[in-house]
């Protein structure tokens, strides 16, 4: 990441939704609806006109049939000139990232100079669809000609056929692997140890330390509201429990590995709709506008493993990072790790403080050595806030920058597992 003549890449600001519990039905948002309702006020309180922005990339996995490229419909609808190139990104959990990443690589190369950078995810607005079987009778139907043909596909209809699948539990399942992504956290807790009272402690702490973040106002100014056609607001976090305890969480049945799984609902990321965005700048872009940054970006990494493990990937990714500038444990102050599910969170944290997966996987003597708890997920995570899939990425890396400049602390890492075997990690640093 030394290259000759790379220009620096700063995060100047950002904003997101509140993240909104999926209902039954629809959710009051589009995954574009929830893009405009942050970016709106993110522009809004801008000081540059927004033609200033050179190129729009969002994030989205969940795409809806109406809103093909949401990243250029989003474009459009938040004012900005029809000449602003707009396009979409996916790669699962880690689309909001990948949004940041390619915008910090367009600004760093000197051919942009302000990008706006985001993700955003309706869950509840996964598509249902018809099983493999009723796709086939209705294609025989639409294809059958004249009355005998048509009856002879008629007598073929089975009650199965008007019972559709939930998309979303589809994507949650990988098909190499035929693992679904809790499956895969029941991996890595019994690879690493990890007990179920421990995954329950971890996500009692999460739902503590948002509640904390909302009461004390720690969100303000990241957290925009979000207004539906109706007129309601929603102005928080709706999925925190600030009464969350061992005592309810040690209620849900494993949900993945009956009787003795260690991943239930209580500890695991939740389902829900959301956005975010981000603004990166060039230098000569921060002069040029008088902008006052939030973070610079010094530099990212992406990892490919084992499917089956993909819960490791943060620690596949932020590693190497840290390596590249011989950074010790002590040296990062703050660090931002995707609560996917509490047993995958603690499974990177018992790989970085174990000194023979270090020396055999990571290529260090010894172990990395133990994240301090108060160094981690400071405000809370995925299992309180919940995870809109191509918006979590983004959130970790914007909320990184507002608590490391909240705390004065000097350099955080962002990173996060994807689903598939994918892993990734972004190195923020002070002003």
């Amino acid at each position: 990441m030394s290259a000759p003549n790379a220009q620096r890449v700063y995060l100047v600001d950002g904003a997101r939704t509140p993240f909104l519990k999926a209902r039954q039905g629809l959710g009051p948002f589009t995954p574009v609806d929830l893009a405009v309702q942050c970016g709106r006020p993110l522009l809004a309180r801008q000081g540059f006109d927004a033609a200033a922005i050179d190129l729009v990339i969002l994030g989205c996995v969940n795409v809806i049939a109406d809103e093909i490229n949401p990243a250029r419909v989003a474009s459009l609808r938040l004012g900005l000139p029809e000449r602003t190139v707009a396009f979409t990104t996916q790669i699962n959990c880690g689309s909001g990232m990948q949004s940041i990443d390619t915008a910090y690589r367009y600004i760093r190369s000197g051919s942009h100079q302000m990008i706006l950078a985001g993700g955003t995810e309706a869950l509840s607005h996964a598509p249902l669809t018809l099983r493999q079987s009723a796709v086939e009778w209705f294609g025989q139907m639409s294809s059958a000609k004249g009355p005998v043909a048509q009856a002879r596909a008629v007598a073929g209809i089975k009650p199965e056929f008007f019972k559709p699948v939930i998309g979303l539990e589809r994507g949650l399942t990988d098909p190499i692997t035929t693992l679904s992504m809790g499956q895969t956290a029941e991996v890595l807790a019994h690879r690493f140890g990890i007990d179920r009272e421990t995954a329950d402690t971890y996500a009692m702490q999460s739902h503590h330390r948002l509640a904390a973040a909302q009461s004390e106002g720690r969100l303000k100014g990241e957290v925009v509201p979000a207004f539906d056609r109706d007129g309601t607001v929603y102005d928080h976090d709706d999925g925190v429990r600030p009464d969350s305890d061992l005592e309810g969480l040690a209620k849900p049945k494993p949900v993945f590995e009956p009787p003795y799984g260690k991943v239930t609902a209580g500890n695991s990321s939740q389902i829900t709709d959301g956005a975010s965005w981000c603004i990166l700048a060039s230098e000569q872009a921060v002069e040029a506008h008088g902008l006052t940054p939030l973070a610079e970006i010094k530099d990212s990494e992406w990892v490919g493993l084992d499917p089956s493990i993909m819960g490791l990937g943060p620690v596949m990714s932020a590693t190497p990072i840290a390596q590249r500038h011989g950074l010790a444990l002590d040296d990062i102050d703050l660090w931002e790790l995707n609560e996917a599910f509490a047993a995958q969170v603690l499974s990177c944290l018992a790989a970085w403080n174990d000194a023979d997966f270090c020396r055999e996987v990571l290529g260090y003597d010894g172990a990395f050595g133990s994240i301090d708890r108060d160094r981690l997920n400071v405000d809370g995570g995925a299992i309180s806030l919940g995870h809109p899939v191509g918006t979590s990425g983004n959130r970790i890396v914007l909320h990184l920058a507002n608590a490391m400049k909240a705390r004065g602390a000097k350099r955080g890492i962002a990173t996060e597992c994807i689903g598939g075997g994918l892993g990734g990690a972004m190195l923020l640093e002070a002003v």
